[in-house]
This record gives C-alpha cells, sequence and structure tokens, in this order.
C-alpha cells in the first residue's frame, strides 16, 4: 500500500497526542513534521522525535483548512440515529497508527440506543484497542464520542473501552483486510 507522505512546517505552536503513549506534547512553529495520515480529520505526523496525532480543530497549524460539521441544530427534522448509522459514521474514526477505521478494524463490539431518564436518548458504545497497553484508548474513544454525538437525535453518548473479548485480526472485516494487504 502507498501513501503519499509530505513534509509541513507547522505554521504555530500546537498540542500533539504522542503515540501510542498517549501523552500531550507541543510542537513548535517552524518545526518540520511529515503527514503519514489523514484519516477522519485527523492527521498522523512523524518528527525526529517521535510519531504524533494532531487532531483536525489543530489543523491549520500543517496549513490545512478545518472541516466543519453542520452544528445539530440547523439539521431539521431528520429522523434520529439508528444503530447502523452510528456505525457508519463510525467509519471516520481511525487508529493513528493503523489507516483503517476502528469499525473495519473490528474496534467496535457494540452499540445500543436507550432512553434514560434525565439524560435523553443515550448511545453506549463498546470499544476495544489493538493492544491493551495502547496509551490512545481515551484519544480514539473520544473521538467515538464525538462522532457519535454528531448525528441527530442522540442527546449523549457513553464510550467504554473493553478487552473482553480480547481483539485478534480475525475480528477485521474483509474491506479492512484488503486495506492493509492481508488478502
Amino acid at each position: 500500500m502507498s501513501t503519499h507522505q509530505e513534509e509541513i512546517e507547522l505554521t504555530r505552536d500546537v498540542t500533539a497526542t504522542l503515540i501510542p503513549h498517549g501523552e500531550e506534547f507541543n510542537l513548535s512553529q517552524g518545526e518540520k513534521v511529515t503527514v503519514t495520515h489523514r484519516l477522519g480529520g485527523n492527521f498522523t505526523v512523524m518528527t525526529l522525535q517521535g510519531m504524533y496525532r494532531i487532531a483536525a480543530k489543530d489543523s491549520d497549524a500543517l496549513g490545512e483548512t478545518a472541516t466543519k460539521s453542520l452544528p445539530k441544530a440547523q439539521e431539521g427534522n431528520q429522523e434520529p440515529a439508528s444503530v447502523e448509522q452510528i456505525k457508519e459514521n463510525l467509519k471516520s474514526v481511525f487508529d493513528p497508527e493503523i489507516p483503517v477505521n476502528v469499525v473495519d478494524l473490528g474496534l467496535i463490539y457494540r452499540i445500543e440506543i436507550e432512553d434514560v431518564e434525565e439524560k435523553g436518548r443515550v448511545a453506549f458504545v463498546d470499544l476495544t484497542l489493538t493492544a491493551p497497553g495502547c496509551g490512545m484508548g481515551p484519544v480514539i474513544a473520544e473521538d467515538v464520542k464525538g462522532k457519535v454525538l454528531e448525528l441527530p437525535g442522540i442527546d449523549d453518548a457513553e464510550v467504554e473501552i473493553v478487552w473482553d473479548p480480547p481483539w485478534t485480526q480475525d475480528l477485521i472485516s474483509e474491506e479492512g483486510k484488503m486495506e492493509l494487504g492481508l488478502i
């Protein structure tokens, strides 16, 4: 699989997340980074110090234009999102180390929607990770929650990282395996 990589000079200081540890670091204006993935609006970059994730909201530091989603107030009279629509929207969330979305990687174990008193319509999502020691779990979980909350008729989302059953490559979809060159 060939990916187009380009070196970019940061136009401003930016907070980035170290991969796979999940710690936040400041990358300085003028520092050169190599973009290795542009997935789900986020960027995976390499520097001389390591691999980092730069969030979509900070894309201007890379000279990019941030993509804006429609605020819920402008959605009109859409039907409330279904489990299938949530799953489809989660295909825009990526593990920053692997160029395949969390659905096709088999990381989404459960999606349920319930009406909860005091909270409204809540989506419950069970997410696993490819490795238990991955510090990026909270970052990926926040991405998942954000994508669920973008959808109409979802008032809240609870994303839980689970380890049972353990993730294996057998859980990757056929599309994911093709993307990774496994078939």
